[in-house]
């Protein structure tokens, strides 16, 4: 699918071609093309509209599957991401003893149809952490060069929030969060009684209207892609816009397979398969914008070989693909019998937490470095494949007829759970390259991972499991498994599980140990800029999307800057 205004994306030059059209791609290809740029992005996946193409009010007994997922829908077949850790026809490969999973959505607006709209902006030690703890890098930045860029998201894009004045937890240009439900309310009680913070969550989700977008009206389906564009995604609150300038040419089924060069060593295109017909293609522009995920960036870039680079494109220092992070995470859900046989209540609210669990230990001496923060999950949702986990994990669970019915009543919304978010510091052990046998569908040249947990990811990750089953137990409930070991990691989610991974070409101002400088700008090819998660130097306890689409629009700002000086 192509929408342009030529009749063909190959019969121009244009300003800026942009590889992606996920949280960095979008907003990458919304504030270029404002700024009067003419500007091309070409898409991996298949086209998508939350307005035509949402199974927003699908109801579960519709579908023979009852929601069950699908290869290509892993969370549920009415979940609005295409895509998965496992995509036929393209591999990937792990080195020995690696338990790595890859996630790549294959649709426009990337995995912005499938996240949690979890809105936090890394704060003033993120950016800083070498500094506090001596481990890993601090980044070129700080807090305060990002700022400005995360007030104009919150204004163009919208999240609810509160006002908190925590110190590595910024506030930013909030609209109303709703009110607790009444599982959270009871999740409050307990991390108050045990000194754990808990505010309101912070998810980019309308509570007011905002520049045309109408508010949430509290279906809790977000996850299946909002048909009034209430909640966000690239697709129609960055790319659509983009559309209506007349300034942007969308390529859907494109995948890219090299940045080509010119004579001078400067950026002249990007190569191009086009997946409906199989054929090579190849779109030219004086400016490369990469943000096809920081993964599938470090692949192009480990892919675009010549004869000045010949270990990869931008890969004098040989970082392209180094010290690589996921968010650590694990999981702990309980029953909790204060919440068996509750009255009938409003349970009205977003498709998403109202309450979490920012750090709340920054100062304290433990046995770890950095930290998590907890995302509360439980309620009563609308029933469909796997409901309640099985009603054979409760007290007299089972059994036919009327008693398995009063059983799912009486258990109904008495799950109560939390999952753990935290901070992997990048080392050497983990990375990836290129493997040396195996291609894609396209001959395209694959990436093979490595992949190591420290010591201080697995002791993270045991605080977070003593920390939920303490919450539960206060809550006056019972875990649903047993805590795990260390022969089990603790319960540590794999590499890649968490679909956070960052890194791959990190930012820096000496070019002998980064790819990008502070502008996300390629030191050795300046008209070759990275816009998502490639050129983080470290990861935070909180979701990166906030901050991809902060730098995204902080590059592009520049990319604009660089343009009217004639440097680009």
């Amino acid at each position: 699918m192509t929408e342009s205004r030529a009749p063909s994306a190959q019969a121009r030059v244009y300003d800026v071609c942009i590889v992606g059209s996920g949280a960095g791609g979008g907003m990458a290809a919304h504030a270029l093309t404002r700024a009067g740029a003419d500007v091309i992005v070409l898409e991996a996946g298949v086209p998508w509209d939350n307005l035509k193409d949402s199974a927003m009010l699908t109801w579960p007994y519709e579908s023979p599957r009852r929601g069950r997922s699908t290869k290509d829908h892993p969370f549920g077949e009415f979940d609005a991401c295409v895509g998965g850790w496992e995509i036929e026809g393209e591999p990937y490969t792990r080195a020995p003893g690696t338990e790595f999973s890859w996630w790549r959505a294959r649709m426009v607006g990337g995995r912005t149809n499938h996240w949690g709209r979890i809105s936090l902006r890394f704060g003033p030690y993120d950016f800083k952490r070498k500094s506090r703890d001596g481990l890993g890098d601090d980044w070129p930045i700080s807090y305060d060069d990002v700022a400005p860029y995360y007030d104009k998201i919150d204004r163009l894009i919208g999240l609810f929030g509160s006002k908190e004045n925590l110190p590595n937890e910024p506030d930013g240009v909030f609209q109303p969060p709703p009110r607790p439900r009444c599982h959270e309310l009871l999740v409050k009680q307990a991390a108050d009684k045990l000194h754990v913070t808990c505010i309101p969550a912070r998810l980019s989700i309308l509570t007011r209207p905002l520049n045309g977008r109408a508010p949430c009206h509290y279906c809790g389906q977000c996850n299946r892609g909002c048909h009034v564009n209430a909640n966000f995604t690239s697709t129609n609150v960055l790319i659509g816009p983009a559309l209506t300038t007349g300034r942007l040419t969308l390529v859907t089924n494109a995948m890219a397979r090299e940045v080509t060069l010119d004579k001078a060593g400067r950026a002249s295109g990007v190569a191009y398969v086009d997946k409906t017909t199989g054929s090579d293609r190849h779109v030219r522009a004086r400016v490369v914008v990469l943000a096809a995920s920081a993964l599938e960036t470090a692949r192009l870039l480990l892919n675009s070989k010549s004869p000045a680079f010949p270990d990869g494109l931008a890969n004098g220092s040989g970082t392209v693909g180094k010290y690589i992070t996921d968010t650590t995470g694990t999981d702990v859900g309980g029953f909790i019998p204060k919440m068996m046989d509750h009255v009938p209540h409003n349970h009205d609210g977003v498709g998403g937490m109202h309450l979490y669990m920012p750090w709340w230990l920054e100062d304290q001496k433990l046995d770890f470095p950095r930290g998590y923060h907890i995302e509360v999950w439980g309620g009563t949702h609308v029933p469909s494949y796997g409901f309640m986990g099985g009603i054979q994990r409760y007290p007299s669970g089972g059994g036919y007829g009327k008693q398995l019915k009063d059983d799912y009543r009486r258990y109904y919304g008495a799950t109560i759970g939390f999952s753990g978010r935290g901070e992997m510091i990048p080392n050497d052990d983990t990375y990836c390259e290129i493997d040396p046998r195996t291609v894609d569908r396209w001959g395209i040249p694959v990436l093979r991972f490595h992949w190591k947990w420290s010591d201080h990811e697995y002791k993270q990750v045991k605080h977070m499991q003593e920390t939920f089953r303490a919450l539960i137990a206060e809550m006056g409930g019972e875990t649903f498994s047993p805590m795990p070991g260390p022969d089990r990691g603790y319960g540590i989610a794999a590499g890649g599980v968490i679909i956070h991974e960052l890194g791959g070409a990190r930012m820096g101002d000496d070019p002998k140990t980064s790819v990008t400088n502070r502008w996300c700008q390629a030191h050795e090819c300046k008209n070759l800029f990275v816009a998502d998660g490639a050129p983080f130097v470290s990861q935070a306890d909180k979701n990166p999307t906030w901050t991809i689409l902060a730098l995204a629009l902080r590059t592009s700002e520049h990319i604009t800057d660089l343009m009217k000086r004639g440097e680009l």
